[in-house]
C-alpha cells in the first residue's frame, strides 16, 4: 500500500496523524527487514564515467541506505509522537466539533509539521 493510498481513504476511517505513523512504520519494518546493501548484493549502477571516488561514493550510499531510512523513520515517528491532535478546550454552543489544535506547538490541527509531512511524503 502506498501513501497515497492510505491518504486517499474515506473521512471517517483513519485521520492524518494515524495514516502518516502506520506509513513511516511499514517503511521502518520493510528497512529493518531488509539486507545489508553492498556491491555483491544488489548492481551498483554504472557510471557515465570511470572515476574511482564516485564508485566509493556510490558503494557507501548503499552500504548505509538501510540504516539511514531506519533511523529517519524514527525521527518521523518521534515528530509524530510529539505532534498530534488534542481538543482545543473551547466551550462551544455550535453544533460543530470544538477546534483540534496541536499538543506540541499548540497551532490549529493539523499543525505545520504535519501539513508539511503529508505533502513530502505523500
Amino acid at each position: 500500500m502506498s501513501i497515497s493510498d492510505l491518504f486517499a481513504s474515506a473521512e471517517d476511517q483513519l485521520d492524518l496523524h494515524e495514516r502518516l505513523r502506520l506509513y513511516i512504520e511499514g517503511v521502518r519494518e520493510r528497512a529493518d527487514r531488509a539486507v545489508p546493501w553492498g556491491p555483491d548484493t544488489v548492481g551498483v549502477p554504472r557510471q557515465s564515467c570511470d572515476s574511482g571516488l564516485l564508485r566509493i561514493n556510490d558503494v557507501a550510499f548503499y552500504a548505509n541506505a538501510r540504516h539511514e531510512i531506519s533511523a529517519f523513520a524514527g525521527l518521523c515517528l518521534n515528530l509524530l509522537s510529539l505532534h498530534r491532535p488534542r481538543d482545543g478546550g473551547g466551550i462551544s454552543s455550535a453544533q460543530a466539533p470544538a477546534v483540534q489544535r496541536c499538543r506540541c506547538c499548540m497551532l490549529r490541527w493539523p499543525c505545520p509539521t504535519i501539513r508539511e509531512m503529508a505533502e513530502l511524503l505523500g
